[in-house]
Order: C-alpha cells, then sequence, then structure tokens
C-alpha cells in the first residue's frame, strides 16, 4: 500500500481535554494543525466515556434522591419509574451535543483532522492507522502528545465474563443489577456506586485501605463515607478482593478481610475501579526517542517538553493529578513555548471534585499534605449546620474548610464537603493562586443567602469570630 506523506507545522495525538484545546489555541495563533483521534470528533475519554456521561448519570440520580427525600418537607412524589432505554439515550444525546459541537469548531479553525491510531516510527513521523486498517505516514516539525489513560487492569482479577465491568462498561447502562460490587473506593468507584444506588441497586464497596478516597482530607472524607454508609449496602475497608469466579447466578467473589479470613459473596455484576494508567505504549515512543518513567509516564519540563525538544506531551501522560482540566492547561502552555512565549506550567493549585452526593472538592494543601511535610498550618472550618442556605436545602453536612499559613493567614488550601462543592472550589482556587489570605475571604461581602458564604465565615473563623459558630 503506496503512503501519503504530509507535513505540519505542529501535529496533536489525542483529542481529548488536552488534545483539542492545544489543536483549537494553535489554529488560532496561525499555527497549521492536525489533530489524529481515534473518535470522529474531538472530546476523548472525558466527554465519550468519563467525566461528562458520568455527570449526566449523577443528575439524574440526584433527582431521585431529591424526590426521595422530598417527603419531609411535605412534599409526595411516589416512587420513581425509571426508563432504562430512555435515560441511557438521553446520556448519549449529552455526549452527541458535545462533540458535535467540538467537531464544528475544529472545522471553523481548519484543523486537519485524521481518524486513525498513530504511532511514532521516528523522531520526525507517525505511521497513523485509520478505522478502515488503511495507513497513512505523517511527517511533522512539532508534535504534542495528549493520548490520555485508561482503566487499570488487575490480571489476577480479569476473567472472561460480561458481568465485569470496567468504567466504561458501566456508564453503557445496559441493565440495572440487583448486586453490584465496586472494588475500589476511589471517587470513579463510589461515583458509579452512586448512580446505581440511586437507580436500585444493592452496592457493596471493598476498599483495600481503611478509608473511602485514599489521600482525600479526612474531615472530607468521612462526611462522605457517613452518608454512603446509609445508601450503600455495605462498605467493606482493609479487605482485599483474592478471586473472582462466574457461575449461574453471578460473580462469586472471594475476599480476605483484615485478619486475613476468608469469605464467599455473590453479586450479579463487579466493578473494577482501582485507578487508571497512561496511554503510552504502544505508540512507538521508544522510535521517538522518548523514554517513560517506572510508572509508564512521559517526563516533560515545566513547558511540557519531553527529552526530545520538538515532542511536547501533555495531560494523564505526564503523572498524577490526571484531571482534565489540568491538561488543558497544559495544553496551552506546550502551544505557547511552540509559539516562543516565556511561560511555564506552575499552578499554585489544581482544584480535584469527586462528583457523588455529598460532593467533595479540594484545591492546594491539604492538612494530610501539611502533616506529611511537617508544614506548619493553622485550620478553621465552618460546618454548614450553621448555614441558612444548607438548612434550606436540608442539606446540612457540610463542612467548608481553610488550611493558612499560621503567622499570614496566607490561603494554602481549601477543601469543601457538601451540596454543590465542585462549583464553590473554584473560589478556593483563586485565593489561592492570587496570594489572597483568610482576612480576604472574611471582608469579601457574599450574597446572602448562599452555600458560598460558608467560605467568608470560614474566613472568619480563622481569626476566631464566625457570626454564625460558637468560638472554640
Amino acid at each position: 500500500m503506496e503512503d501519503k506523506v504530509n507535513k505540519q507545522s505542529v501535529v496533536i495525538i489525542g483529542g481529548g481535554p488536552g488534545g483539542y484545546p492545544a489543536a483549537f489555541y494553535a489554529a488560532d495563533h496561525g499555527m497549521e494543525v492536525t489533530l489524529i483521534d481515534a473518535e470522529p470528533n474531538p472530546g476523548g475519554v472525558c466527554v465519550y466515556r468519563g467525566c461528562i456521561p458520568s455527570k449526566a448519570l449523577l443528575h439524574a440520580a440526584r433527582v431521585i434522591e431529591e424526590a426521595r427525600e422530598a417527603d419531609q418537607m411535605g412534599l409526595q412524589f411516589g416512587a420513581p419509574k425509571i426508563d432504562v432505554k430512555k435515560l441511557r439515550d438521553w446520556k448519549n444525546s449529552v455526549v452527541q451535543r458535545l462533540t458535535q459541537g467540538t467537531g464544528m469548531l475544529r472545522d471553523k479553525r481548519k484543523i486537519k483532522a485524521i481518524q486513525g491510531q498513530a504511532k511514532f516510527t521516528g523522531p520526525h513521523t507517525l505511521q497513523i492507522t485509520k478505522p478502515d486498517g488503511a495507513e497513512e505516514t505523517l511527517e511533522f516539525d512539532h508534535a504534542i502528545v495528549a493520548t490520555g489513560s485508561r482503566p487499570t487492569v488487575i490480571p489476577a482479577l480479569q476473567i472472561d465474563s460480561p458481568r465485569l465491568w470496567d468504567s466504561t462498561k458501566a456508564l453503557d447502562l445496559e441493565e440495572i443489577p440487583k448486586k453490584l460490587l465496586v472494588i475500589g473506593g476511589g471517587y470513579i468507584g463510589l461515583e458509579m456506586g452512586t448512580v446505581y444506588a440511586a437507580l436500585g441497586t444493592k452496592v457493596s464497596v471493598i476498599e483495600m485501605t481503611d478509608g473511602l478516597l485514599p489521600g482525600a482530607d479526612r474531615d472530607l472524607a468521612k462526611v462522605l463515607a457517613k452518608r454512603l454508609t446509609d445508601k450503600f449496602d455495605s462498605i467493606q475497608l482493609n479487605t482485599k478482593v483474592l478471586a473472582l469466579k462466574e457461575q449461574k447466578n453471578g460473580i462469586k467473589v472471594t475476599i480476605a478481610d483484615a485478619d486475613g479470613k476468608e469469605s464467599n459473596q455473590v453479586f450479579d455484576r463487579a466493578l473494577i475501579s482501582v485507578g487508571r494508567t497512561p496511554n503510552t505504549k504502544d505508540i512507538g515512543l521508544d522510535a521517538a526517542g522518548i523514554e517513560c518513567n517506572e510508572r509508564g509516564f512521559i517526563p516533560v519540563d515545566d513547558q511540557r517538553r519531553t527529552a526530545v525538544p520538538h515532542i511536547f506531551a501533555i495531560g494523564d501522560v505526564t503523572g498524577d493529578p490526571m484531571l482534565a482540566h489540568k491538561a488543558s492547561h497544559e495544553g496551552i502552555v506546550a502551544v505557547e513555548a511552540l509559539l516562543g512565549k516565556k511561560t511555564a506550567f506552575e499552578p499554585q493549585a489544581i482544584p480535584a471534585v469527586v462528583f457523588t452526593d455529598p460532593e467533595l472538592a479540594w484545591t492546594g494543601l491539604s492538612e494530610n499534605e501539611a502533616k506529611a511535610r511537617n508544614i506548619p498550618v493553622k485550620v478553621s472550618r465552618f460546618p454548614w449546620t450553621a448555614s441558612g442556605r444548607a438548612m434550606s436545602l436540608e442539606r446540612t453536612e457540610g463542612v467548608t474548610k481553610l488550611v493558612c499559613d499560621p503567622d499570614s493567614g496566607r490561603v494554602l488550601g481549601v477543601g469543601i464537603v457538601g451540596v454543590g462543592a465542585g462549583e464553590m472550589i473554584a473560589e478556593g482556587t483563586l485565593a489561592i493562586e492570587m496570594g489572597a489570605t483568610a482576612e480576604d475571604l472574611k471582608l469579601t461581602i457574599h450574597a446572602h443567602p448562599t452555600l458560598s458564604e460558608t467560605v467568608m465565615e470560614a474566613g472568619e473563623a480563622f481569626y476566631g469570630n464566625a457570626i454564625h459558630a460558637i468560638k472554640r
């Protein structure tokens, strides 16, 4: 088969939340851009099989829960009738509308789009395999690797069974199982568990550490754990899954508790959700002269440049945190470096959100990290039990927390657990980036009645005089 050879100013491999913003930004600044992705339109795992479809289903779950909880307000809606096909179609329509929009934006910018899988064959060449099997060779001046990540596989627990799910399969919403086991108490597993529990599934979670959301602030995680204890069928901590075996009535799961005592349980479906692995294998990095580290990530400098100066890498392939918004900002930095601008990826804080119910969000330095790194901090908290807006929502379990320098009061970290925490965390991130102090938050007038007032009152609490809390 005869190869077609083209030459572009920059080729971007991967059309996810890192790749397509980089492509759009480069095109807006006059660069000739080629964007290569397996899907027909930009979006990547985030839009097609991750962030967006999961949040659509989580919204549906929240609507169901609100209807169930409305009885305490004197409102009765009755048991929800769930049309799984219609729910699935709606979730898919959200994805379709978004990706059609990104496709239109790409085309308006006259970006050359190639659908296929790319592999380096040298430091300036790529081989692209298209969906029909045809191959094309692309020669480039500069490249940005944005190939993202995939669900981590545990070889010992892999069985050939449609009953065994990863996060992508769980999002397909082919059915609502009676009993679902979630292996892993991280954010993806808990989000999907939240969806299926709302839809009527008995959800069990097995986590090998001593708490849900390992690494998250314990003050925040314990609030979520308390609510999930009521919503889920069971949460088993310090527990390991030793084996999975399919049988006629489901998947038999062999587990071991903290003392090593083994037992068996049977579930209709099992979801393995123990993290994500960077997509750095099978893309020919060695042919380009790039070596990954021991975890499979691509080492980059503060401009996202790899060891090969004309090749950049952004997003999940460069390491933690594996977050869509981090990838987007890295993409802009990489393009600015290509344009010769003085630039660097050096954020003071990167927010993270867990879209469970309640939501968890944090940014900057956590109290856990401060203790581990022996950084002196002063922590102030404001409980949502004292928030008028939280009371009106009947959701007072939340907490807003500031981690500050004890002398200057400079905000080093913010953590929030509660309804809408993901929307509120932006104020905390901006405060850290701008070098704000707890006094700045205290003196900033917040609208009343809002949940965001809890940030202001946490600032007041730092100085011991929160209006709606008792000084301790």
